[in-house]
């Protein structure tokens, strides 16, 4: 495999969406699941790092409230819990109160993999499955920190492209995490 420069999110939300399939849910799902947990990963660390602010409370009450009434339910994933809609395409994250169009998932993922797309999703797949999926899903966050692009710390590695380790995906499944 060349060596592949990624951001944190596109790798995050790829290794999230492997792990929702793994745990039952169909693509579509999966690849809403993923962007959520990325988004909501990256809004945590943005505002620890001081480049986000944190939603006013008026704002997050508001966002609640359009959840409530469109009738969103909470799905507990890789410990976080990501508001989802039951379309009738299926069950989808939200991002606000807006169901995540899997589509744009896709090429978001096409457009930061290009071509090693297929290969690394293989690698997290063949990952995966060396874990009954209850256990995945409560490791899945420790596992994306050991495998996770390579970038500077703090501030300084923030939107940076970063060096995937795709030997690191293969270490892991080997020694069986």
């Amino acid at each position: 495999m060349v060596e592949i420069l990624v951001n944190r999110a596109p790798f995050l939300t790829l290794w999230a969406s492997v792990v929702a399939r793994s745990l039952g849910y169909d693509e579509e799902e999966s690849l809403t699941l993923g962007k959520a947990v990325a988004g909501q990963t990256a809004a945590a660390k943005g505002v620890r790092l001081g480049i986000l602010e944190e939603r006013p409370e008026a704002e997050r009450r508001a966002i609640a409230d359009r959840r409530q009434d469109l009738g969103a339910e909470t799905v507990l994933f890789m410990g976080r819990a990501i508001a989802c809609l039951r379309t009738a395409d299926g069950l989808r994250a939200l991002a606000d109160a807006r169901p995540i169009d899997p589509a744009s998932v896709k090429r978001y993922l096409v457009a930061k993999f290009k071509e090693e797309l297929g290969p690394v999703h293989e690698k997290l797949t063949a990952l995966a499955v060396v874990l009954p999926p209850e256990e995945l899903n409560d490791r899945a966050m420790d596992l994306y920190m050991r495998m996770r692009p390579a970038v500077p710390s703090g501030e300084a590695g923030w939107g940076r492209l970063g060096r995937l380790d795709t030997d690191a995906i293969d270490r892991l499944r080997i020694q069986g995490m």
